[in-house]
């Protein structure tokens, strides 16, 4: 039997989540190390699986006998037999990417919300915020890792929706106390956000969950056994043993995009991230937007376009034209905000629009640039947010209107600052810009027009983020950050890891293309797309 290493890059930091809520109340500093330490070697794990991973490698067989298919490392058990429902893993190029940098932002996720919990602790010894927001921290990683991992429909279906109880607590229970209305109010928009967090993702999953069920139903009828395997259903469908009517695959197509549009999230999905990003922590905000959100752009290329090629085609340019609202709507909205964590969540709207119309340009450009701007966007949000984060807990207010002068009596924390803003807007050289240029070369070769118009999404970030900087960084210092600290230890040991990260990618990007490009490739053939090729006649004229 093959090493389970899937299973245990998953099951270290749920284990690590309930040995962290363990730990006696007076003993805070202890939970924070020991989460710290399952999240690091969950991070060690997730560095095996790269080293162990073979970009240009061929399919294989599960551990367990399970259909061959494009993953690598599986693990196919028996699971629930008599619905189809196994314990199927495995991961292809993007997956194990993006567990990979899951895995390397929980650490600088607990590091920036060291002390976040520390002001609820109170004497009662039922009460444990630390090891709770902490122990919550690495229960979504767990699950965010199982749902990158989970080839089996049910199996992801199960961990997409279970990871939206930590992160309701997260979300809910604690907050950066930069409220403008006092604790009580800031305790009720938290509560406010929390609960239109979960509805928003419940209603999606709902949804998606009637799909599942009949995509069962459309198995079992066809193939006789009723089957969840993605492998299963994909190879079916390659030889003619599946056939889905065209009514019902673009029904089970919208349900299991309307889950996913959701967490990505996609206008006009998008109403409640603002509010959770705006109202969490700035660590926990982190986590929403650069990790757990993913989930929903990677299941868009895993399920939806796998599954359902004819459907995700038909689909296409009504998803196209969402894509380009959300680029927009995000950046025009990020311009007028006043607030600086409802900013950078209106800034994600329009960079996650720019991914699912990579996604959908159904160009091989298009898709990897979107699967790098999955990383990279991660990283520069991370940046970005946690150095905010770091500015707002010693101001104490959110307001973009409160701060001036910065740069002067913090020059590092406003150095950080900038970069992290840099690679919001996708400056060459960071590495943002690699991801989004090649998301716009992908959707002007297909279509140009929208590629056109995307194009202004870049404008827009641009006037967003220098107006931001000139607002908070220049000028008259004024008087309540007159005493302001620059960054400490342990915020540089944070920030200065993801800024060398951004650089790197930004000139070097090579070493992550070549593990996700194979993964597009055969996610291109799977929907049976080919990349235009150039006009010969247009070609002629230009010379």
């Amino acid at each position: 039997m093959a090493f389970p290493l899937l299973t245990l890059t998953a099951a270290i930091p749920a284990v690590g989540a309930v040995a962290t809520a363990a730990v006696p109340a007076g003993r805070r500093t202890a939970a924070k190390w020991l989460a710290l330490a399952f999240s690091l070697a969950t991070l060690a794990l997730a560095a095996v699986q790269l080293v162990r991973f073979d970009p240009g490698g061929t399919s294989q067989a599960s551990s367990s006998g399970g259909a061959k298919g494009p993953f690598q490392l599986t693990e196919s058990h028996a699971w629930i037999a008599d619905f189809g429902v196994r314990y199927e893993l495995g991961v292809d190029g993007i997956a194990v990417v993006l567990i990979a940098l899951a895995a390397l932002l929980i650490p600088f996720i607990m590091l920036a919300g060291w002390h976040d919990a520390d002001p609820l602790e109170t004497r009662s010894s039922r009460w444990r915020p630390t090891q709770g927001f902490f122990a919550l921290i690495l229960m979504v990683e767990a699950m965010v890792v199982i749902s990158f991992e989970a080839t089996d429909v049910f199996l992801f279906y199960i961990f997409f929706e279970a990871m939206l109880i930590p992160m309701y607590f997260l979300i809910g229970g604690f907050g950066d106390g930069a409220a403008e209305h006092g604790e009580a109010g800031a305790a009720a928009q938290r509560s406010y956000a929390a609960v239109k967090f979960l509805l928003y993702n419940l209603v999606g999953g709902l949804i998606m969950l009637a799909a599942v069920i009949g995509l069962y139903a459309v198995t079992a009828d066809q193939l006789g056994t009723g089957t969840f395997s993605l492998q299963e259903i994909v190879q079916a469908r390659a030889a003619g043993k599946l056939d889905i009517a065209t009514t019902t695959e673009r029904a089970l197509f919208l349900g299991f995009f309307f889950a996913f549009a959701v967490k990505a999230p996609l206008w006009p999905l998008h109403t409640w991230l603002p509010n959770a990003m705006g109202e969490a922590t700035a660590p926990v905000a982190v986590l929403i937007t650069a990790v757990v959100d993913k989930v929903g752009t990677f299941a868009m290329l895993r399920f939806c376009l796998q599954l359902f090629p004819e459907a995700s085609k038909w689909a296409t340019p009504v998803i196209v034209v969402l894509s380009l609202i959300s680029i927009l709507y995000g950046a025009l909205l990020a311009v007028g905000q006043r607030d600086i964590k409802r900013l950078v969540a209106y800034a994600s709207i329009s960079h996650f629009g720019f991914i699912v119309l990579g996604i959908f340009a159904m160009t091989s450009q298009g898709q990897s640039g979107a699967t790098l701007y999955m990383v990279n966007h991660g990283v520069s949000t991370a940046a970005l947010m946690l150095v905010a984060g770091f500015l707002i807990s010693r101001r104490g207010s959110r307001l973009i209107a409160d701060y001036g002068g910065v740069q002067k009596v913090a020059p590092v924390l406003a150095g950080t600052f900038l970069v992290g803003g840099l690679a919001t807007l996708s400056l060459p050289g960071l590495a943002p810009f690699v991801s989004e240029f090649l998301v716009l070369v992908g959707t002007f070769s297909r279509y140009p027009v929208a590629g056109g118009i995307a194009t202004l999404g870049i404008v827009l970030a641009a006037l967003y983020v220098l107006v931001l900087y000139q607002r908070t960084m220049t000028g008259p210092v004024k008087e309540e950050v007159r005493g302001m600290p620059d960054l400490r230890a342990r915020e540089l040991a944070v920030v200065a890891p993801l800024i060398a990260l951004l650089l790197f990618l930004g000139v070097y990007p090579k070493p992550v293309t070549e593990i996700l490009d194979p993964a597009v490739r055969h996610t291109m053939s799977q929907v049976h797309q080919a990349d235009p090729k150039p006009d010969v006649n247009d070609v002629e004229a230009a010379k």
